[in-house]
């Protein structure tokens, strides 16, 4: 066997053989991004709302909706919405565990709490089947989140939502420009709302947008956290007379350096997730015959897409490969080069102590269960799918540009590795007890030593 057939980890040659870190540098900034932050910080209105204004306009445009509304995080985005849909004291929302805690733990903060729904063993995204019999009266609102840009099941979310008078929040931090059924993602529920960070595909450096076509929910949104433009102009009578101040108490504004990037990543979006689109699907057919592996995206011609594919993901079925861990299988391929390549995704919110034992205010008892009229706490076994994923996932490349050279090299790591998974099984030590993490990793993949 010679060295390039052998595995790296045992000697051979790695199969990624050079340095690809342009591959993976995101986000694509330019003179233009760097000549807007200039021009917002030599007019010294870092802390103004022009040029958000301006890219609230041109954020609502693109997605065609009537309102659009920028926050100085993704997380107070999803905050503002659950207040604009009226989420309060003793309320429930129905959300998966499978996903960052900002999708559901700001709840806390209104007196609601959230009721865990798990999720689809193929797209990762929000069970339609294990949603309904979680509705109660004190119900409010669905979350979804479109997990690692894969598009949840719409259609059906929204008629189970219309039937029980239920609002419908996107989380669209995974996804943004991502599409289901020719939709774009965040324009369906009766609001979207995402993270503009800097790991996103959207990344203006830190940030987050609201959208909805839904002028009440609109107005509430500005009311709870954006005191300067809570005034005259708000034509909702139940807010009128409050004008001047936060409802909530909070100072949500975008800064404007970040809507000032935010302007010239918009421009050049949708050119640079079609390139990012192209390349991880090039990436995912050129494995399709292997065993062992398969692909986390939406099947073609269903009008779905990934968006910019944040954090992507590959389904691992290890009785394919003769039982081999994921662990193994990631530590083979870390070997070869594909430095991005581990074992699992979020670890499932219902089992953090947050969610079972924290008295985050003071009530003299859990939050979770403070203002509910009943025990909402889940148990270890509670949401299968959802519990059992992280032997199912690894992260794969995120490949920001269309390279078939360079992404062929990944494709033969993988190859290598799936080859000679009999010799992993010999040393194989298996998967640790507790597996992902809290958070995704939006770190830069670099094969520099």
């Amino acid at each position: 066997m010679s060295a390039h057939d052998k595995l790296a980890l045992f000697g051979g040659h790695p199969a990624v053989r050079s340095d690809h870190y342009e591959m993976f540098k995101w986000p694509i900034v330019t003179e233009e991004d760097e000549a807007a932050v200039l021009a917002v910080l030599r007019s010294g209105n870092m802390s103004g709302t022009d040029v958000t204004l301006q890219f609230e306009q041109e954020f609502a445009d693109w997605l065609k909706m009537d309102f659009a509304l920028a926050f100085n995080t993704g997380t107070a985005s999803i905050h503002a919405a659950m207040y604009a849909c009226k989420i309060g004291v003793g309320d429930e929302i129905i959300c998966p565990s499978l996903t960052y805690w900002a999708t559901a733990l700001q709840v806390f903060s209104l007196g609601g709490t959230p009721v865990f729904a798990d999720v689809e063993a193929d797209s990762l995204g929000l069970d339609p089947d294990d949603i309904e019999h979680r509705i109660t009266e004190r119900t409010k609102a669905i979350v979804v989140v479109h997990y690692m840009g894969y598009p949840a099941d719409m259609d059906r979310i929204m008629e189970i939502a219309r039937r029980h008078n239920l609002k419908v929040i996107e989380d669209v931090s995974h996804a943004q420009g991502g599409l289901y059924k020719g939709r774009k993602l965040g324009t369906i529920g009766d609001v979207g709302a995402m993270s503009l960070m800097t790991g996103k595909s959207f990344a203006i450096g830190e940030g987050g947008i609201l959208v909805t076509n839904d002028r009440e929910i609109y107005e509430r949104a500005i009311a709870f956290g954006h005191y300067e433009r809570y005034g005259a102009h708000i034509v909702s009578e139940e807010l009128k007379p409050f004008a001047g101040l936060p409802l909530g108490g909070y100072k949500f504004r975008m800064h404007q350096m970040s809507s000032a990037v935010g302007r010239v990543q918009l421009k050049h979006y949708e050119q640079r997730i079609a390139q990012i689109d192209k390349a991880m699907n090039y990436f995912w057919d050129q494995l399709e015959d292997l065993p062992g592996i398969r692909a986390h995206r939406p099947s073609s011609g269903s009008g779905s897409s990934m968006g910019g594919w944040y954090s992507p993901h590959g389904f691992y079925v290890s009785d394919e490969l003769g039982g081999l861990s994921i662990t193994r299988f990631c530590e083979a391929l870390q070997a070869e080069g594909a430095a991005g390549c581990y074992p699992g995704c979020n670890l499932p919110l219902h089992q953090h102590p947050i969610f079972h034992d924290a008295d985050l205010y003071g009530h003299g008892k859990p939050t979770r269960i403070a203002n509910s009229a009943r025990d909402v706490r889940f148990e270890a076994g509670s949401l299968d799918v959802t519990e059992h994923v992280n032997v199912r996932v690894f992260a794969i490349p995120w490949f920001k540009h269309d390279k078939a050279s360079i992404i062929d090299e990944y494709v033969q790591a993988f190859r290598k590795v799936i080859g000679h998974y009999q010799e992993l099984l010999e040393m194989d030590p298996g998967n640790p007890q507790q597996m992902g993490k809290w958070n995704l990793s939006s770190a830069v993949i670099s094969n520099r030593h």
